[in-house]
């Protein structure tokens, strides 16, 4: 039995573009989808923290160092510049697998660069337990 479990999540990044006239997907700094093992053409979940909207799309890289979210296409009607999103994918690992997955979780600050999950403690982005610190 496959079980279905994230691999890989960007916590509580910032919407920096909301393009309606594109095909669609969600847009995201190269360097954030390389830390959350996220690949382009991904099907990755989107959470709104704002609206409290969820949906599913697909992940293209922006430039690597741009920090950029965008959603885009249908997306872009769920989700304003300046929204807090959560971003997660997900795979299917067997049974033994499963028992040793660590997904990678990636903490931003409010500019969607990289931080510690310490330094994401002290922001209080996050309380204990922290995965992968």
């Amino acid at each position: 039995m496959l079980r279905t479990l994230m691999t890989g999540k960007l916590h509580l990044v910032i919407t920096t573009s909301a393009e309606i006239d594109y095909i669609g997907s969600c847009a995201i700094d190269q360097n954030l989808m390389d830390a959350a093992g996220i690949l382009p053409n991904e099907q990755i979940h989107l959470w709104n923290v704002n609206n409290g909207e969820r949906l599913v799309t697909y992940a293209i890289k922006a430039p690597r160092g741009s920090d950029i979210i965008s959603v885009n296409g249908s997306t872009a009607h769920r989700a304003c510049v300046g929204d807090i999103l959560i971003l997660a994918a997900f795979g299917q690992l067997t049974e033994t697998e499963a028992h040793h997955h660590q997904p990678k979780v990636v903490f931003v600050n409010q500019y969607n660069q990289i931080i510690t999950p310490e330094e994401a403690r002290k922001l209080g982005v996050v309380t204990d337990p922290v995965p992968n610190s």
